[in-house]
This record gives structure tokens, sequence and C-alpha cells, in this order.
């Protein structure tokens, strides 16, 4: 019996396995690849957190100077895929991407634990390393530099929002009978036309 049936939109379903993978996952439950592109098509793809997710779309965050963040900027369109092995399941999401608002941004920031909050300042992410001392200075130096008070969002630390135009669910069956269920927008994003694929 398909267990794809009682959903007439994606973000219901999304966020029943969501929380079902929350219970089962050992570790990250919220882990995701995002995939991107370079402006003459070279794609890239990485493992980040989802921080968010609403019917707004989904939320991750990093710094805008690496290589993602360069990507995202330039080609603002952008895949997600997460898989939970516990589940035996995966989701696929396609969309474009805004960069959240600055309100967002902040208050994201200031929930971070001070540490990560330091990194921040102190990792010029992607860029090429001399050695992990070099990195050491520069986390020391941040460190004594917000040694009082709050530590603020560095400029080019943001998130970005996957809008989605597409949702795809994977569910394992035995023999490789998988099921896969996929929605996709409808013209004047007004709602969702759903389908069943062959796996």
């Amino acid at each position: 019996m398909s267990k794809f049936a009682p959903y007439s939109e994606p973000f219901e379903q999304f966020d029943v396995w969501f929380d079902q993978a929350e219970k089962s996952e050992p570790e990250y439950h919220n882990a995701v690849a995002v995939a991107t592109s370079s402006p003459d098509g070279l794609p890239s793809v990485r493992m980040v957190l989802l921080k968010a997710h609403d019917e707004r779309g989904f939320v991750f965050y990093t710094n805008f100077e690496s290589r993602k963040g360069e990507e995202l900027l330039k080609n603002l369109n952008a895949a997600m895929l997460f898989h939970w092995k516990s589940l035996n399941r995966q989701i696929r999401i396609e969309g474009s991407v805004e960069v959240v608002t600055l309100e967002e941004a902040d208050a994201y920031f200031a929930s971070r634990p001070r540490v990560s909050q330091i990194g921040s300042w102190a990792s010029k992410q992607s860029r090429p390393l001399e050695g992990r001392l070099e990195f050491e200075a520069q986390i020391a130096k941040y460190t004594a530099k917000y040694g009082v008070g709050p530590v603020p969002r560095p400029p080019q630390w943001s998130g970005f929002r996957l809008i989605p135009d597409s949702f795809e669910f994977w569910e394992d069956r035995k023999f490789r009978l998988h099921e896969r269920q996929q929605f996709c927008v409808n013209e004047g994003r007004s709602g969702w036309e759903k389908q069943a694929l062959f796996p």
C-alpha cells in the first residue's frame, strides 16, 4: 500500500518524514546535500545543515565568499537531497534561491555557540590554507577582538532559502521495486501537481 497517497501537497509529507528522521537517525537528521553550479554550468555538491524550513522554503547558512556562496549569488538555482539510511528514504528538492533577510541572519547567528561565531570570522572559507596554525592564529585574533560582549555577524556570513519548484519523495521497497512520488509547482505557483514515477 502506498504511503504517499494521503498527502496532496509536499510540505506536509516533508514534515512527516523529517520528524520521523529526527527520531531514527543517529546524528544530523537535518544534514542535506546542496548542489550548485558555476555560471558556465560546472556542478558541485556538499553537505550542509538545514536550519529552518516552512512553506517559504528551506534555509541553510554559509559564508558568501565560499564556493557555494559565490556560485549561488551568480546562479540562483540549486538542488537539495536528504537521505535517511535508517528509514531507507530520500527527498530531492529543486528550485531557486534567495538570500534570507538581515533579521533572519542576525537572529540565527546570535543563537550559535560563541566558538562557532568566532570561527565564522576566522575562516576564509574555501580559500587556500598554509596549515592549521594559520587558522588557529585567526581564531586567537578574533577571540581577543571579541573578548567581551556579543560577537557581531560577519558581513559575508548569511543564509540562503531554497524556494522549491519540485519535490521527489523516494522510498525503498524489496527487490528494487521502489516507490517515487513527484510534486511540481503549477503555473502561477498557486498549487502542486502530483505524479507517481516508475522507480
